[in-house]
């Protein structure tokens, strides 16, 4: 049982076609249903129904992965639409929304995001994210470098943290005898002049229910670690391994703390792929089963241009050269992940397709609820983590397993909460409203 009394921070991908690449061909997938409401409603149901902090929503800017036979990533459901019917039909449970730098204007994004705290009564989070490919959707030709687009996001999440802070939060009045429905002088304009943005203000209401909707963050290359230490309440990792999350997440609090942030209100959460069975036999009878589904051509060249090399030589069962691996900064830490399971764990190109379409540098874990709760745990108290991304392998089954088999689990044992302790996301993460 738990001796300390913290409790872990549990959110989940919401990737209805499954975390797993190519789980949609498992019999009783409700693909067929992409991108309509109801499968992405009675997904997000289920959550809540098993207290987890928040579901979060990615996004694509283009059609990239489905032209390439991949519909595990895809911009099926755009976020804020999405988020905002979902705020109807849950009552709890937090919102997170991905929504780009790289394209947005600050003032639109603010609004955005707002809106959906607005709706949902306090539960909204933006997931930041600066772009890698989809510009020529929006009218630029050529990407822009990595340090260009971090420049660009910093700038614009200061602004929109602006926009968001323009209203005081006693701003309205409602004084129905003088016919004031505002106190003016609670609300300013924020006038940015900056070198992507120049932004008069104010925002057109009133403050969100939570002053600033929670802001996660997913990236751990140089310029993501910056980004993040510096705004995130939330930030989303990939770390297999354990021992470098423990620095990782040592690290990350540091930094936190040297900016005059208090470690405690951001929380690390990275991802983990809970491959389940009553017994260790179903649970790799299932992880077979899944593997059986990934398109290995298809894998191929998704490897090949994650990591920028040229696998259509390479027999399924060989090894990717070392020496093909050289220093490619702009590709981040993704790119190290795959070096190191290709040169230090010796994987074949067959093994590497197969671990990337099951977890793309995730932490995976086969086996019994019990074995994974233990390894969720053994993370949590080595101090690696905050909590986790719950990344279900295939839905519905692995979801409802994730929620029906394992968080049980840690409930029981102490880890995880069996209800919301308030009615907003920051109230559920522990984290204080800023001041205006």
């Amino acid at each position: 049982m738990n001796e300390t009394g913290q409790k872990m921070v549990l959110t989940t991908f919401m990737l209805p076609a499954g975390y797993h690449k190519d789980s949609w061909r498992k019999q009783g997938s409700r693909v067929e249903e992409l991108p309509g409401p109801d499968f992405v409603r009675d997904l997000t149901l289920k959550a809540e129904e098993a207290k987890l902090h928040a579901v979060f929503f990615g996004d694509m800017a283009n059609a990239n992965a489905v032209l390439e036979g991949d519909i595990k990533m895809n911009g099926f459901y755009e976020p804020v639409t999405t988020l905002s019917s979902l705020a109807a039909v849950t009552k709890d449970i937090g919102l997170i929304g991905t929504i780009s730098t790289s394209f947005e204007s600050p003032y639109t994004v603010a609004r955005l995001i707002a809106g959906v705290d607005h709706m949902s009564k306090g539960r909204a989070g933006w997931n930041v994210v600066t772009s890698g490919s989809g510009f020529q959707n929006y009218g630029v030709e050529t990407t822009p470098s990595p340090a260009e687009r971090y420049a660009r996001a910093t700038e614009f999440v200061s602004v929109v943290q602006q926009l968001w802070d323009s209203w005081a939060d006693d701003a309205v009045i409602v004084d129905r005898k003088n016919g004031a429905y505002t106190d003016n002088s609670r609300i300013r304009k924020i006038n940015h002049r900056g070198e992507y943005f120049n932004i008069e203000g104010p925002m057109p209401g009133p403050r969100s229910p939570q002053g600033r909707p929670v802001i996660v963050q997913a990236g751990s290359s140089a310029q993501g670690v910056e980004l993040g230490s510096s705004i995130a309440d939330g930030i989303y990792t990939a770390q297999p391994r354990k021992e470098p999350s423990v620095e990782f997440y040592a690290k990350m609090k540091d930094l936190i703390r040297s900016k005059g942030r208090n470690p405690d209100h951001t929380k690390i959460l990275p991802g983990i792929v809970p491959i389940l069975g009553s017994t260790v036999k179903e649970a790799e009878e299932l992880s077979e089963e899944l593997k059986s589904y990934v398109h290995l051509e298809h894998g191929r060249a998704q490897l090949g241009r994650s990591v920028e090399l040229d696998l259509t030589e390479l027999d399924f069962d060989e090894r990717i050269p070392s020496s093909m691996f050289v220093d490619k900064p702009h590709l981040g830490s993704r790119y190290l992940l795959y070096k190191y399971k290709a040169v230090d764990q010796g994987l074949t190109l067959r093994e590497m397709i197969i671990d990337a379409a099951r977890s793309t540098g995730h932490q995976s874990v086969v086996g019994t609820p019990e074995m994974v709760a233990d390894v969720m745990i053994d993370w949590f108290e080595a101090g690696a983590c905050d909590g986790f991304n719950l990344n279900a392998p295939y839905n519905p089954g692995g979801f409802d397993q994730m929620c029906t088999m394992l968080v049980p689990l840690l409930q029981e044992r102490g880890y995880f909460r069996d209800k919301y302790e308030g009615t907003t996301l920051r109230e559920n993460l522990g984290l204080p409203i800023p001041p205006a």
